[in-house]
């Protein structure tokens, strides 16, 4: 990294230049990243506690609201911070972590949700192969290679970005550190650890989108196929939320990373990187305890109130 980039601050965007607004908008973001942070973390708790639900799918979904509770407090807290303080500086080590973290996160999240659809796929499309091909020792080091990539990407990532020199301009357009906007107002030419790592990340992105793609194309295959409409539903209830949450969060984050650095950013683009950042992690607990008969089962029977629900056994019932 060049000598003149170092402990010298950038200055993140901001959503309005009226104090008001800012506080406003800071006290949204606290809301929104309470609510986020309780929402995940009760998930994993009830996942923990409840031995009933220790299978394979609820162990990925613990895992995935873990990726979402980091995720989301790499970015938001620092908003809300420069929101409510008005000072919208971050340090270069600062933003180095951001950029850092939030592709790590990013990139362990994006294999963990390919994982899980191929978790569905063996679960309806193999039953009975399901313990043995998804047994806990494949799990974790499933579980293990999303940290792996993810630290992988991390690291080139922010060695990439911050390899350059930034010497005209410290504005960054977003409102956290990350990589498009990074390279937006660098005066260094590409380079080509910059061009290996996108070029790569792009690769890493195709080959997840593509086993999720065959993995659901061989579970619809088989849902279509089924004689009972309740039989259907029961694959949909399970399957659906996942898909949901995988599709927030490629199209939001493929539009970020994808569309070209606007010199004045508007409502819109700033609306985008919240998408991609902060809507996902967000989503994740209230889809999946909404549209999932055994975690609300579990809920109701952690509170002591089991009588309140019907608990409901549906075919991720395979312990680990």
């Amino acid at each position: 990294m060049t000598n003149h980039t170092v402990d010298t601050d950038f200055y993140l965007m901001e959503f309005s230049d009226r104090k008001q607004l800012q506080v406003l908008q800071g006290f949204l973001f606290l809301l929104i990243y309470l609510v986020s942070l309780m929402g995940n973390l009760l998930i994993i708790l009830i996942l923990t506690v409840e031995k009933c639900l220790h299978t394979a799918m609820y162990f990925f979904l613990k895992n995935l609201s873990f990726l979402d509770v980091c995720f989301i407090s790499v970015t938001v807290p620092k908003l809300i911070l420069s929101s409510l303080s008005h000072r919208s500086t971050i340090s270069f080590p600062g933003c180095v972590c951001q950029v850092l973290f939030v592709v790590f996160f990013a990139a362990s999240e994006l294999f963990l949700l390919t994982v899980m659809s191929y978790d569905r796929y063996v679960a309806i499309c193999h039953p009975l192969h399901y313990d043995g091909i998804m047994n806990r020792a494949v799990c974790v080091q499933m579980v293990a290679a999303s940290w792996l990539f993810g630290s992988l990407f991390g690291f080139l990532y922010s060695y990439g970005t911050f390899s350059l020199s930034f010497c005209v301009s410290r504005k960054v357009p977003q409102f956290f550190c990350d990589v498009p906007s990074l390279l937006k107002i660098s005066c260094s030419k590409m380079h080509v650890t910059v061009v290996f790592s996108l070029i790569l990340g792009l690769m890493y992105g195709f080959f997840c989108l593509v086993s999720i793609g065959f993995s659901y194309v061989y579970i619809f295959n088989i849902v279509l196929r089924m004689p009972l409409s309740q039989g259907r539903s029961k694959v949909f209830s399970t399957c659906m939320p996942h898909l949901i949450v995988l599709t927030t969060f490629l199209v939001t984050g493929v539009t970020a990373y994808v569309k070209p650095v606007p010199d004045s950013p508007q409502l819109l683009d700033f609306l985008v990187s919240v998408f991609y950042s902060v809507m996902p992690p967000s989503m994740n607990p209230i889809i999946y305890s909404l549209r999932n008969n055994e975690i609300k089962a579990a809920f109701w029977n952690f509170l002591g109130k089991p009588d309140h629900y019907v608990f409901y056994r549906g075919e991720s019932s395979h312990t680990m």
